[in-house]
Formats: C-alpha cells, structure tokens, sequence
C-alpha cells in the first residue's frame, strides 16, 4: 500500500470515518485572522485621519520657510529653515511654542561650542567627537531638556562639518532657526489653525470605543459565565495607555490652538468642556479595569451572578458610547448621563438579589465608574454622586467601594 506523504492535518481531513473535522477549527483561524487584518487596517486609516491635518501644516510650513530663507533673507541654501519648521510641528501638539525655543537654544550653543573648539583646535574627527560630547554636557549642566541637548550636538556637528566648505555658517543657521520655528508657529495660529474640537473628538473615539467594547463583552461573559472572554476583555484594557495618551495630547494642542489662533477664539468655552472630562474619563478607565478583573475573579470562584449584573454593565458601555457620540455632536449628553443611572440602578437590583465578595466590588465598580461617566459629562462631582446613590435604591446597604486605582488596570 503506497505510503500518504501529505501533511497530516491534511490526512485527517480525508478521513473516511470522521469527515473534515479540521474544517471548522481552521475556518474559525481564518476568520481570526481575517477580523485582525481588518481591524489593523481600520487603526491605520484612522492615524492617516488623524495626522492629516498635521501633514498640511508641515507641508505648508517648510515650504514658506524655504521661501522665507531664500527669497526675503538671500540664505543660497536654507536647509535649516523648513527643517526648523517640521522639527517644530513634529513636536507633541502643545508644546510648540516651546519647541521654537528649544530650537533656537540649542542652535545657540551648538554654534558657539561649535566655534570655539574649532578656533582652539580646528577641524577633524577627534575634534568632531569632542565639540560633540562638549555641547552635550554644557546642555545638560545647564539644565536643559532632551531636544535642547539633540539641537545643540546636531548643530555642532554641522558647524564642525561644513565650516570648512561653507563660510559664515553660523548666523544663517541660527537666523533659519528662528525664521523655521516662527512660520511653523503663524501656520499653526493663522494659516491653517486646526479645528481643535474635531482633533479631539479624533483622539477620544478610539479611548471611549476600546472602553465601551471591553465592558461589552465583560457584560457577555458574566452572562455566559466566559472566564477566558472576560480575562481577554481585561488585556485588552490594560492596552489602553497609547488611547489615553493621545487623549491627552489633542487636549494639550486644543489648548495651544486656543490660545494663539485668532480664529479658534470662540471654542474656548467648549474646550473647556472637554479637558475637565479628561480626567474623569481617565478614572472611569481604571474603574472599569478593576471591574472587569474582579468580574474575572467572580467567575473562577462560582460566585452567583444576579441576572441584573450583566445588565449593569452592559449599560454603562451604552454610556460611553453615547458620551462619545453627544460629544462628538456638540451635544448635551443627556443619554448618556441616562444610560450611567440605569447601570447604577441595575447594579442596585442584583446587589439586593444577593452577591459574594467579588461581585460586591464589581457592583462598587459599577457605581464608581458611572459616577466618573457623570462628571465627565459636565455634572458636578457632588451632584453625580447624589444621583448615583439615588438611583442605586432598593436596599439601604452599600457595597463596600474599593480606592480608586492610582495606576492602569494589572
């Protein structure tokens, strides 16, 4: 009998007394993978979105910067220029009125170590790695930060560099400098100012969508008693650190674009909405982590699980949706400040029903994070506890909360 040479998941397949039972088991790989590839693609398009209006603005400043240099100042070569003006809007948004200084800073002393060495000593290799290590030790004697001591070593070793080729290099790069950072500053407040309320509402989508996800499927898993889908509910969250941080960014270039863009002026008061939901949104993060990974705990331990409790926490990713929609519209969200009570009042009913240890954390959860989902949306910190423990009812005991988390979800 001739011997079957194919791989073997490939022979159990044929098998005569079981039919394909790999099919199923391959095709549900395949869909995996397939759901990933999707989801990669979708992150992808969405920071093409996001860094759109960023791209414009580099564009535009290195161009005028080039014009600027060379056109008006007479620089023959105004390399520095626009890469001064795409260093400045490379840097975290916020923080660009710093960068230009930084710039102009670390230009200054790379040039004059730059020159002084090279007049002690002139020019070469060990020369070259002393201007060097010398800039980079004065910045930091000096106190200065990471992009002022990688300013001042670049310079230097420009200045070292072509000195020898190009004459009276030094005031032109300082000048090209300052020229580079000042237009990426009037592109960003005059020229092309970016709507600073889309630029959040950009960076918040994906926090508030990883958020309301999670507790979805927490929710499902408390149902079907899933430790696996709870527990990967509970990694997934844990990854959250790159959402809230660019959270926090566009909030920080919100600001900045507040404050020196004319045009921006009258988003002041809704800016001001937004960054004060910062932070509750943040707490509502570490909350909801401490929920699912209590809810984790619960399940391993046969806890009972009252049919309300799933409910609860189904309602409160329904709260995080809709904050993120009424935001995003520009509206008073009412929904979901709605969607927050009726989780509380649902954890309200499956406390009463009873719960063990575990659950009683998860239903204190429940409540703590709806309360951050309240304040987020422009309530009073005194008022939306008021309303939470209202609507918890039903009983005149309160689960034992535990402390707000200081550090992400482990």
């Amino acid at each position: 009998m001739a011997r079957d040479r194919r791989l073997p998941f490939l022979r159990r397949v044929t098998r005569d007394e079981g039919g394909d039972l790999d099919g199923p088991r391959i095709a549900a790989a395949m869909d995996e993978l397939r759901s990933r590839s999707k989801a990669t693609l979708h992150d992808r398009l969405h920071r093409v979105r996001t860094a759109f209006g960023l791209a414009l603005q580099a564009g535009l400043a290195a161009g005028l910067a080039y014009l600027v240099a060379h056109r008006l100042l007479g620089n023959p070569q105004p390399v520095f220029a626009p890469i001064s003006a795409v260093g400045t809007l490379a840097a975290s948004v916020g923080q660009r009125f710093r960068r230009t200084v930084e710039l102009i800073v670390g230009v200054a002393v790379g040039v004059l170590v730059g020159d002084v060495l090279i007049y002690l000593l002139g020019t070469g290799a060990w020369q070259l790695a002393l201007v060097v290590t010398s800039a980079i030790l004065l910045t930091i004697f000096a106190g200065g930060s990471v992009a002022i001591v990688i300013q001042a070593a670049a310079t230097a070793v420009l200045i070292v560099t072509l000195t020898p080729s190009t004459e009276n290099l030094e005031f032109p790069r300082f000048v090209d400098a300052l020229v580079g950072g000042s237009i990426a500053l009037v592109v960003t407040a005059v020229l092309l100012p970016l709507n600073p309320l889309r630029v959040i509402n950009r960076a918040a989508r994906p926090a508030l969508d990883l958020l309301a996800e999670q507790l979805d499927v927490c929710a499902q898993a408390l149902r079907n008693r899933d430790r696996g889908a709870a527990q990967q509910a509970l990694f997934r969250l844990r990854e959250n650190k790159e959402e809230l941080a660019a959270l926090s960014e566009a909030i920080e270039g919100a600001k900045e674009t507040i404050t020196i863009s004319p045009a921006r002026w009258h988003r002041r008061s809704e800016l001001t909405h937004y960054a004060e939901a910062a932070e509750p949104i943040d707490r509502a993060m570490r909350n909801s982590g401490t929920l699912i990974r209590r809810s984790v705990t619960m399940i391993e331990d046969e806890e009972p699980i009252p049919e309300p409790m799933p409910d609860a926490v189904a309602h409160l990713a329904e709260s995080v949706r809709l904050l993120r929609h009424e935001f995003a519209m520009g509206e008073e969200p009412q929904r979901a400040r709605e969607q927050a009570l009726r989780a509380v009042s649902e954890a309200g009913r499956a406390y009463t029903q009873g719960v063990g240890f575990s659950g009683s954390v998860v239903i204190a959860q429940v409540r703590t994070a709806a309360s951050d989902l309240m304040v987020a949306s422009g309530v009073d910190q005194e008022e939306a506890n008021r309303l939470v423990r209202q609507s918890f009812g039903g009983t005149t005991q309160t689960p034992t909360p535990t402390p707000t988390p200081t550090a992400p979800p482990r």
